[in-house]
């Protein structure tokens, strides 16, 4: 039972810390965003574990791990509400070539990420040439250019 309640402490303690962190931290990943990952993994691994390394303690984790994230799938199905909190909703950080900067502080997103989105996807090299840029649940962004530019 220990290892079920373990468990689900670290499961939502990632899930909440993970969602506070962000979109645009899963987003744009750097190599320190990596390391961090896999200190992250270890220390929850060793705190997942602690000293029992059978392999049905380490069945049960899984079990368990992914048990709660099915769980969590089906309520958000049935809970809009439920589902905006986990995953978060689309932002639109740019209109008609203005940037929206309290939701762009909000979103830690700046200037350069919507300019590479742009130059990426569309080629488009000024601000002014973007109808929207749209932050996504996913933490990418978006860009849907003005009228008469390419798509």
């Amino acid at each position: 039972m220990e290892t079920v309640l373990r468990a689900c402490a670290i499961y939502v303690t990632l899930l909440v810390v993970l969602r506070v962190s962000g979109k645009r931290s899963m987003a744009q990943i750097t190599t320190f965003d990596f390391v961090l990952l896999l200190i992250i993994g270890e220390a929850t691994q060793q705190a997942l574990i602690g000293d029992d390394f059978s392999i049905t303690t380490g069945l049960l984790l899984i079990l368990t791990l992914v048990g709660i994230d099915m769980a969590l799938s089906l309520l958000q199905v049935r809970s809009p509400r439920l589902s905006r909190w986990l995953d978060g909703t689309p932002v639109v950080i740019l209109e008609n070539g203005r940037l929206l900067r309290d939701r762009l502080e909000k979103s830690r997103v700046d200037e350069s990420d919507i300019l590479t989105a742009a130059r990426e996807r569309h080629g488009l090299q000024r601000l002014d040439e973007i109808k929207y840029a749209v932050l996504e649940r996913s933490g990418g962004i978006s860009i849907i250019p003005k009228q008469g530019r390419d798509a």
